[in-house]
This record gives C-alpha cells, structure tokens and sequence, in this order.
C-alpha cells in the first residue's frame, strides 16, 4: 500500500534543516527507511486521528463565521450531490491514492500541521526526471493535497515527478500563511527532490483556482526578495514554467471588492473572504496583477518563469478575464504570458469532469508537451500513450457540471 511518512531523514539539527528548505549542504532523502508494516499502521491510524480533529475543530470555527445561511445551506448540498454522482470516479482514483506503492503520502516540509506533501514517483527509475508541484484550489478554505491524486497519476504515467503540497486554510490561517506554507514546500522540494530521482533544474509550478492565486504570489515574492540580493533557500530559476488554472488575480478595492460581491452571492461570505485577505486594506498587496504593474518591481517581474494560464469560458467561479487580464499585465510587464481558453468550459470541467472523462485531455497534454519540450524521445512516448480510461459514466457528469456549487 502507499506509504504515510510521518518523519524525514535528516541531520540531528532537523527543525533547522527544514525551515531552510532542507538545504544542509549535503542533501539528505526526502524519505527515510520503510516501517514496519505494524509502525505503518499505527502511524496511519494516528495521523487520520489527528487529522480528523483537526478538520472537525477548524469546521466549527468556520461555522461561527458563516452561521447557518440558506444560500450556505444549499451550496453545501449541491456539493454533497456534486461529490455523489462523482463518486465512482472518486472511489478509484481514492484506492489508487491509498494503496499505490508509487504514492508516498504525507511527507513532512515544515513545522506546521498542513505542512505535508503527497510524492509520486514513476516507476521507471532510470535518469533525473522532471519535477511538477501541484498547489490545490478550495476557496482558501477547503484546500487538500489529496485533490491533486488524479494529476499526480497522470503525470507519473508520463515519467514525471509530481509533489501535492498542503497548506494551512482558513481560518488555521490567512493568506500570508497559506504563501508561505506553499514557498516553503516549494524550497523543500528544489532542495531534496535529486534523492529521489528529481531534476532540480527542471522543476514545474501548477496551481489551481485558489491555489493558483497563491501559488502567483509565492512566485512573485521570491521574485522580489532574489531581485533586492536577500539570500534564498531556493531559486525562482529553478521553475521553469508556471501553469495557471482558472485563477483570479487581481485584488485591488474597486474590482476585488467586486469579486468579494461575486463570491459572496455564491456562498463565500465577505467578512470571510475578508478576513482571508487580511482586511480591505491588504488587498492590493496580494494582487499579482497589480503587483506586476509596479515599475519599481521591474527587474523582479523579468525574473518570473514563463506563466500559462488556462481558463474556461463559462467558469462561474472566477471569469475567465480574470486570466486575460493578468495576462495582459504581465505582458505589458515584458514577462511571457500565454492564455490558453477553453470555450465553454466551467470552473471544475478543467480539473474535475474532463479527466474523469477519460480520452485525451487536452489541458493536460499541452502542459506535458512543454514540460517534455526538448526531449524527443519523452515526446516520442507521449504521442504514442493510450487514452485515459473513463471513471465515470457520461450522463453522471452531466448532471455534476449542472448542480457543481463551483
């Protein structure tokens, strides 16, 4: 079965190690030796407990700040209808998550609770492979490393690496935590993922809705502090490219104010909302799109990696303009930015339905196609891969992409 690794092998001077990434001059494995099946096992039943109560006292603090709505109620409902017609496809790709022996679950990045990440690892072998880091979406709120299994299954039948990071959500924190959480996952896996076969050089960034937002400002942060000469566990060279899914951007007053509107008529309340963001007044800090705007940031944005962004146009969630113009910025910037729209596509048909579909899935082989770009002889085995396998019946997705909450 996969592995829940509880602990990391590193030096006796082990916190230390892990605040800076795990960069302690000689690089040490991500994982350390198999348990015993018996150890394994208890440590799965402690980590579900203490994760179980976790997520059972952070629902109860979430629930004092939403009350007991109507629109909440029915969005809750259309989420447990969501998640039941997709069940099917979700039991699979569960299983696989659990007992895969090519799923390490639970690696250890940092002190705090939700500093966890899921590695998957090809089982070929042979050669330094190329790395992607998935950050998962969840209004800020429901985020989970588990939600990028799917993708890591995907990737690792293409030959790449693949590390889900967790990070802390609200109300366990805000968003500053939630950035730093996800730059020091990124730091651990740039310093630590040659042991198991990774190319450090060739490493990938993806988030996804608000983990793309979040995985944007972890990037452009250590844009920042490289670009003014501050001494850094990890490099912002060392991504190559990031890829952008159905995010938002742009959190100025007048138009985030006007998506604070948009989500609280979808069920995020604004005071929540708010409170994620850290009140009205830090609103522009945590705007990319701004942010790039900012000529005194200039040499920090010409640092940034190439950013694709991929949007559908009929998300619900966040508008696809929301891409576009950050594109836009971006370009304005002299950063390379590329949108890459998905005409009638909604907010979870991207990351959800589409792969449960199974055939091929047009998202994911562009960002295979330049993730392997170069290599002729990956791109080689990627044309001739057979399609995905379809986990859930046709009629069942349908009826999900109508009464999807997202």
């Amino acid at each position: 079965m996969g592995s829940e690794t509880t602990s990391l092998e590193m030096t006796d001077n082990n916190n230390n190690n892990i605040e800076n990434g795990g960069n302690s001059g000689e690089r040490r494995p991500i994982m350390g030796e198999s348990p015993s099946k018996q150890q394994s096992l208890r440590q799965d039943f402690e980590h579900a407990a203490a994760e179980t109560y976790l997520i059972t006292r952070l629902a109860f603090i979430l629930l004092s700040y939403l009350g007991v709505g109507y629109r909440w109620i029915t969005r809750v409902l259309a989420l447990l209808c969501y998640a039941m017609l997709l069940m099917p496809g979700f039991l699979q790709v569960g299983y696989y998550y659990f007992f895969s022996s090519q799923v390490h679950r639970s690696v250890i990045y940092g002190e705090q609770p939700r500093n966890r990440l899921d590695l998957y690892l090809p089982q070929n072998t042979k050669g330094r492979k190329p790395v992607v880091i998935f950050v998962t979406g969840g209004a800020w709120i429901i985020g989970y490393k588990a939600w990028g299994s799917f993708l890591g299954k995907q990737f690792i039948e293409r030959d790449i690496i693949v590390a889900c990071l967790d990070y802390r959500n609200f109300p366990q924190g805000t968003i500053s935590d939630m950035i730093k959480d996800v730059s020091q996952g990124i730091s651990f896996v740039c310093n630590n993922i040659a042991s198991c076969g990774g190319d450090p050089d060739r490493i990938y960034l993806v988030g996804q809705s608000a983990g793309a937002h979040i995985s944007a400002c972890a990037i452009l942060q250590q844009s920042i502090r490289e670009s003014q000469g501050e001494s850094n566990s990890w490099s912002i060279s060392q991504i190559k490219a990031y890829f952008a899914l159905s995010g938002g951007y742009v959190m100025n007053r007048y138009n985030m104010l006007n998506l604070v509107d948009h989500f609280n008529n979808r069920g995020l309340y604004r005071s929540i909302f708010l409170s994620i963001m850290e009140g009205e007044k830090s609103l522009v800090k945590f705007s990319p799109e701004l942010l790039v705007q900012d000529k005194s940031i200039a040499k920090a944005v010409s640092m940034l990696p190439p950013v694709i962004l991929f949007h559908g146009t009929k998300d619900h969630s966040i508008p696809s303009d929301a891409s576009e113009s950050f594109a836009d910025a971006l370009r304005k910037a002299s950063a390379h930015a590329e949108v890459i729209l998905f005409e009638g596509k909604t907010h979870t048909d991207l990351f959800v339905q589409d792969p449960l579909r199974g055939g091929k899935d047009e998202l994911f082989e562009h960002m295979v196609s330049i993730v392997h770009a170069g290599d002729e002889d990956a791109l080689a085995k990627d044309a001739m891969a057979p399609p995905m396998k379809r986990l859930v019946p046709e009629i069942l997705l349908k009826i999900a992409r109508e009464i999807s909450p997202f």
